[in-house]
């Protein structure tokens, strides 16, 4: 039984499917003394573990809770008992009825994002987790909890995002728990959870990959399932996709964005800025369009340095209601004067 990589998960706006070309651009643009990456608008992480082993430093960050979960599981120093963790899941996988109760998690998200079952065996390994807490480490905390968020993601009855749920008379129990598989890596690793426009008043690396959410779709709600699973404060929920009170509510989702962008680029300390950007701004989905154009992207950049311009056709998250046509992702590479 294979365990999950950091990049088996489903996650609006991944780079995924956009790695090789962001790698093969970085690598173009980056010179031989360039020994720290930073990636403050992390997402999936996939761009920073594609990294990993070109750069003495990496930066990561992300605002959302179940992301700094997930980048402290996979690039976390520790130490780590895998035959602890291996007899977990094993106790895991031969759970029974009588552990199988109803519990915070099965009342609020069963039957609707995971089956009745499944909902039941997600919230006990959580709770479990929580009361195990002294029987283990923090890196292998972290772990099990990503492996969690990985596994139930993984079977959610959604399109990618827990803005919704598909409607079903009968959701299947498809609930497999399988551990991922952290990265060994030379190179020193930062993870942060703040505020990116404050972090890079922190910071100075050589290279910072920047990729914000330029829409109006709020992660934070669009993941709300998984924050919950995450911090695990047992919240109460509201609405038929049963989501708590919005907080951890992005600027950049605002009318705000462009003087959120405009002072971010402004305190970069560094010598090479890529942004990654897409043309959903031509969209007709309202919370599709973005919040900042692509000339003011350009405007910005080129104030701060000299700016080259990429572009390669790519698919793009549509829940349906859009018609995209001619999408690009685009990569701004600057080089600060």
């Amino acid at each position: 039984m294979s365990n999950y990589s950091i990049h088996n998960r489903r996650y609006t706006g991944s780079k995924l499917k956009l790695i090789d070309w962001i790698n093969l651009s970085i690598n173009e643009h980056s010179c031989p003394s360039d020994k720290s990456f930073a990636d403050i608008f992390a997402g999936t992480g996939v761009v920073a573990a594609n990294n990993i082993n070109s750069f003495q430093e990496i930066i990561i960050n992300d605002f959302l809770y179940s992301n700094h979960i997930i980048y402290k599981a996979f690039f976390g120093k520790g130490v780590w008992s895998k035959t602890k963790l291996a007899d977990l899941v094993k106790s895991y996988s031969d759970l029974g009825p009588r552990q199988l109760r109803e519990n915070y998690f099965s009342r609020n998200f069963g039957g609707k994002f995971f089956s009745f079952r499944d909902a039941r065996i997600i919230g006990y390994i959580r709770d479990h987790i929580e009361k195990n807490a002294s029987n283990l480490n923090s890196k292998e905390r972290n772990i099990l909890l990503a492996s969690l968020l990985y596994s139930a993601d993984k079977i959610a009855n959604t399109v990618g995002h827990y803005d919704a749920y598909r409607i079903r008379p009968n959701v299947e129990d498809r609930f497999n728990f399988k551990l991922i598989t952290p990265i060994d890596c030379k190179a020193k690793v930062s993870i942060y959870r703040e505020d990116a426009n404050n972090l890079v008043k922190k910071i100075t690396p050589d290279i910072v990959y920047i990729d914000p959410p330029y829409n109006s779709r709020q992660y934070s709600r669009f993941y709300h399932v998984l924050e919950n699973l995450a911090q695990w404060k047992k919240p109460e929920l509201y609405g038929v996709a049963m989501k708590p009170e919005p907080e951890n509510m992005s600027e950049y989702c605002k009318v705000a964005a462009f003087d959120n962008f405009s002072d971010l680029i402004s305190n970069i300390n560094s010598r090479k800025i890529i942004v990654s950007y897409n043309n959903t701004y031509k969209s007709k989905s309202s919370s599709s369009k973005n919040k900042i154009s692509h000339e003011q992207i350009l405007s910005i950049l080129r104030n701060k340095g000299s700016t080259q311009e990429l572009s390669i056709e790519h698919a793009h998250f549509n829940a349906g209601k859009t018609d995209f046509s001619d999408h690009r992702e685009f990569l701004f590479i600057t080089t600060v004067a």
